[in-house]
């Protein structure tokens, strides 16, 4: 049995470009340096595949501080959209 040795995880933001002007902004996702770079080659194998040209996949990994940002932003947004109590 080998041992497996856990890889540290760190926030990422996933941003999806294409030709066409089409984005998408995933959520902030945490992921291994290893699978950060794996998510970008297989965008790129999709976007072939699909005859998509022009496609691009910003992968960015978070500083603390933005972290810290969305979080505080999440939380605002959360707020704002509870019903008021009466």
């Amino acid at each position: 049995m080998t041992a497996r040795t856990a890889q540290p995880l760190f926030p990422y933001s996933v941003t999806i470009n294409t030709a066409g002007g089409t984005n998408a902004a995933l959520p902030i996702t945490l992921l291994t340096r290893k699978q950060a770079g794996e998510l970008q080659l297989e965008f790129k194998k999709i976007a072939r595949d699909a005859g998509a040209r022009g496609a691009r996949i910003s992968v960015r990994r978070l500083a603390v501080d933005d972290y810290d940002k969305v979080l505080h932003e999440a939380r605002a947004c959360v707020r704002k959209a509870m019903p008021k109590a009466a």
